[in-house]
């Protein structure tokens, strides 16, 4: 069944169920679910509402037609037409993990996406690339080359019609410059729980701590390392014997599930930007 999915976020106040559903009801919409969350401490309102799409009207008149709506009503909006597949572009370095899981849950349609490129920094995982039948772009990035590299990475971004950028294992900083183009559209993961644990060898630095979890974290990038809104988190308990490596192996896993999860999110139209935080709707609906 196709899907219409809008995601609205507004202050609070009385009357904006009604008049939100009464829009869509008075042109015939059918509201296959629709799902709300209200932040009392700063007054604000968010909505999940996903609407049956059987061609009742063109998309940008539907489009056209809720902006005035929203106008009147002080309304932020996004849409999402599920018949239009995403289109995911992976940026990789040399940990292969996070990027195979992805690619095998493109492959078997658990991620509702197209995944029409890889970008490396390091060819090392252009074998990777092959094996699902996807090009590799190898852009090595040195101080002085970076922002040539990044052009060179927007325009394939753009010739390929990208929706989404997955940094999987991506051991690169982004410009501030390219994250503000690509806000709330570049998504990445941490090996670690933040904030705790940030920057480089979280691991190593959970284990010099003498933690008793592990974590990893998939977050939006920013152009502040690691400080972007939180996605979805997961951890798994260590012992005092494990050693750095052990616990490496271990968040891999948490790392694939973690990052995995978060795309779904995203792709599904499920998640809400609201300063540093994000609201990410229940999965299924």
């Amino acid at each position: 069944m196709s899907a219409i999915v809008f995601l609205v976020q507004c202050p609070d106040r009385k009357g904006l169920v009604a008049g939100i559903t009464g829009f869509f009801a008075e042109r015939e919409f059918n509201i296959l679910h629709c799902q709300q969350y209200t932040d009392v401490e700063n007054g604000q309102y968010f909505m999940r509402i996903r609407l049956e799409d059987e061609g009742q009207m063109p998309t940008g008149q539907l489009e056209t037609e809720f902006d005035g709506f929203a106008r009147k009503m002080n309304l932020t909006w996004s849409v999402r037409y599920s018949a239009k597949p995403y289109r995911v572009a992976l940026m990789v370095t040399r940990a292969s993990h996070c990027g195979y899981d992805l690619l095998l849950r493109e492959l078997e349609g658990e991620l509702k996406c197209d995944i029409p490129l890889i970008i490396g920094n390091h060819d090392d995982l252009e074998y990777m690339a092959k094996q699902f039948d996807k090009p590799f772009y190898h852009l090595p990035i040195t101080k002085d080359t970076k922002p040539q590299q990044e052009e060179a990475i927007k325009r394939l971004l753009e010739e390929y019609g990208i929706d989404l950028v997955v940094m999987a294992r991506y051991m690169q900083i982004l410009s501030e410059d390219f994250v503000r183009e690509f806000a709330g559209r570049v998504i990445n993961i941490h090996h670690g729980f933040l904030p705790a644990f940030q920057g480089a060898r979280p691991y190593h630095q959970a284990y010099e701590r003498g933690v008793k979890l592990i974590g990893a974290t998939a977050h939006y990038a920013t152009a502040e390392l690691d400080e972007g809104p939180i996605i979805e988190q997961d951890v798994e308990r260590v012992m005092h014997d494990n050693s750095p490596e052990d616990l490496v192996m271990i968040g891999k896993d948490i790392e694939r599930l973690v990052l995995a999860r978060a795309v779904k999110a995203h792709i599904e139209h499920r998640i809400i930007i609201s300063g540093r935080r994000t609201i990410v709707f229940s999965e299924g609906a």
